[in-house]
């Protein structure tokens, strides 16, 4: 550990590089001590390494990066988090621009809940795009179920979400397992949980995801999510964690997505956004079923 440096900002890339370029240009532009923070980003096998790309913020940024042979984003976090140095680690994606107040205000929240993660509000930078926008508007419903109250949240994205680091490597980091689902980050949260840690919730540590979707991308996000939801469930029974059942309560608040909806987008909007809604739930039902009939 370097006492120097209260975080370390962690990144996994693979062939995005002008993404990685406009969130190192975020980087540099916080709100925070730029000898108080690193940034580590593991390049998961990228077609063309990122170091030539990066070059231009090697000095305006205490910058690092590791190449590795393709893993997935489980393993390319937690290569980048073992050679990390700060008292924190501080996860984003390579498609977020962090808000300039970012790590100021995750830095507030971990200071005054000792030993807890934290995790940011995350805003669509794509409002014009409806698949992003509704995979944004997913988002908010999940975490309006799953974080109620500052100190009651339960699930965090890894598109941000911060944690002491030394309690992090404490849980062994991230399920590698996860290598073709997603879900590394519901895991590592409900293991957080298991071991009778806290989460904290931080709004306005924001960041905005410039995650640009197609109706394909959008099912295939979907897909993948339902496919890894398979393997969450196996593991939290194993531990004595969870039920699959725990989490109906979720789904039976169906209604109040549509509600929501039509408040947020009048309409023909509303229509289009509870079309997106309805297929998110069978493409992600169809993940699931898919991942269970292959096991």
């Amino acid at each position: 550990m370097d006492d120097s440096l209260d975080f370390s900002v962690v990144v996994t890339t693979r062939n995005r590089p002008v993404q990685l370029l406009s969130l190192l240009t975020a980087l540099s532009r916080l709100d925070y001590p730029p000898n108080r923070f690193e940034v580590v980003v593991a390049d998961d096998g990228s077609d063309t390494p990122v170091e030539a790309a990066v070059a231009p913020f090697k000095d305006k940024l205490n910058l690092r990066v590791v190449r590795r042979e393709q893993g997935g984003p489980a393993r390319g976090r937690n290569t980048a988090a073992r050679l990390a140095r700060g008292k924190y680690l501080a996860i984003t994606d390579d498609d977020c621009l962090p808000e300039p107040e970012w790590l100021r205000e995750t830095w507030k929240a971990l200071e005054a809940n000792p030993g807890a993660m934290v995790g940011g509000g995350t805003v669509n930078g794509l409002p014009e795009n409806p698949y992003s926008s509704a995979s944004q508007f997913i988002t908010d419903l999940v975490y309006a179920h799953y974080n109620r109250g500052e100190t009651g949240a339960q699930f965090f994205l890894t598109n941000n979400m911060a944690a002491p680091r030394l309690r992090f490597e404490q849980l062994g980091g991230f399920d590698e397992g996860y290598l073709l689902c997603a879900c590394e980050d519901r895991d590592l949260c409900d293991r957080w949980r298991h071991a009778g840690f806290r989460m904290v919730y931080a709004p306005l540590a924001r960041v905005r995801h410039m995650h640009r979707l197609t109706l394909a991308s959008y099912c295939r996000q979907h897909f993948t999510y339902g496919r890894g939801a398979v393997r969450f469930h196996k593991v939290t029974a194993l531990r004595g964690s969870g039920r699959l059942r725990d989490h109906f309560s979720f789904h039976r608040s169906v209604g109040s997505w549509f509600r929501e909806a039509f408040r947020r987008n009048p309409g023909l909007g509303g229509f289009r956004m509870c079309g997106l809604l309805i297929l998110w739930q069978v493409v992600n039902l169809a993940g699931y079923l898919y991942e269970r009939v292959k096991r």
